[in-house]
């Protein structure tokens, strides 16, 4: 089982920034399962009401491969630090949009067992 949470939503003016965290937590079997956040793949993702989950950006395992959404690429960043078990999203320049949960997920790599979180909400004012 994997728990993730996320932190850092709130109001914001368009044009500001807001940097999420998620964090992780899991069982740790042994000392081989130390870094178990890293057989992880991470992604951010998009929920408003009425409205499907829109993908925004995903990190691989060990941090070397991102993808991004066309309509946040060169806005956003998403980061990771496996030793403090966080998965970051850096939103600048943000746009004018009603509510929406942000929510991270978790994928294994070679299972491919996911999890979410209950999301963080960021309101983006005009």
């Amino acid at each position: 089982q994997v728990q993730l949470v996320e932190s850092g939503g709130g109001l914001v003016q368009a044009g500001g920034s807001l940097r999420l965290s998620c964090a992780a937590s899991g069982r740790t079997f042994s000392t081989y399962d130390m870094d178990w956040f890293s057989s992880y793949d991470m992604g951010w993702f998009r929920t408003a009401p009425g409205k499907e989950r829109e993908f925004l950006a995903s990190i691989s395992w060990n941090g070397a491969i991102t993808y991004y959404a066309d309509s946040v690429k060169g806005r956003f960043t998403i980061s990771r630090d496996n030793a403090k078990n966080t998965v970051y999203l850096q939103m600048n320049g943000l746009k004018p949009k009603g509510p929406a949960i942000y929510l991270c997920g978790a994928e294994h790599t070679i299972t491919r067992e996911d999890y979410w979180g209950q999301g963080t909400q960021v309101t983006v004012s005009s």
